[in-house]
């Protein structure tokens, strides 16, 4: 058996999008999978799955269980035991500007791994108010303030790289050390 994490999109914002950890783990558990927890009220969710599949056909089961069990679509950024330790890990920025940032380091969760030329686009809306940096399908972001202060182009930033869900560094530091 493998160990994920799924961070979803857009789940409890607002009152159209309620996802109470017993539906999610409900909507998990019917998708086949095992030893299912959430953290933080989120969207994240670490699961266990059993034999082979790939992470195409997990992403599917769980999407199509969520959309039964909430009654909307909600997209799944699916990654490993491995990958989350990783990203928990990296210091993609150097201690002193992480330090000084009045933010925190903020990662968007892809769906994919970027091309070479979207890359380019991406950062070239790097600022030193604004730093950012790509990582396999993890986008780093260290804003100089709060996230709502900033002036980054997220429309663009979306246009390049596709749909993300954001998640502080912080709360994957957390799920890592408690979970993997």
């Amino acid at each position: 058996m493998s160990r994920y994490a799924a961070f979803l999109r857009a789940v409890n914002l607002g009152e159209t999008r309620k996802a109470p950890a017993e539906r999610l783990r409900s909507a998990f558990e019917a998708a086949g999978l095992e030893d299912v927890a959430t953290f933080q009220t989120s969207g994240n969710v670490v699961f266990m799955a059993p034999g082979r599949q790939s992470d195409s056909s997990l992403i599917e089961a769980i999407e199509g269980g969520l959309r039964d069990e909430l009654g909307f679509e909600v997209p799944v950024y699916l990654r490993s035991a491995d990958r989350v330790n990783q990203i928990a890990a990296k210091e993609p920025f150097a201690a002193a500007a992480v330090q000084a940032s009045k933010g925190k380091l903020q990662v968007a969760l892809l769906l994919d791994k970027p091309s070479a030329a979207a890359k380019k686009r991406v950062m070239s809306l790097a600022s030193e108010r604004d730093r950012l940096t790509l990582d396999e399908a993890e986008l780093y972001w260290l804003p100089s303030s709060g996230t709502q202060q900033s002036s980054l182009d997220w429309r663009s930033i979306e246009r390049a790289l596709g749909p993300s869900t954001v998640r502080t560094q912080g709360t994957l530091e957390r799920l890592a050390a408690k979970f993997f």
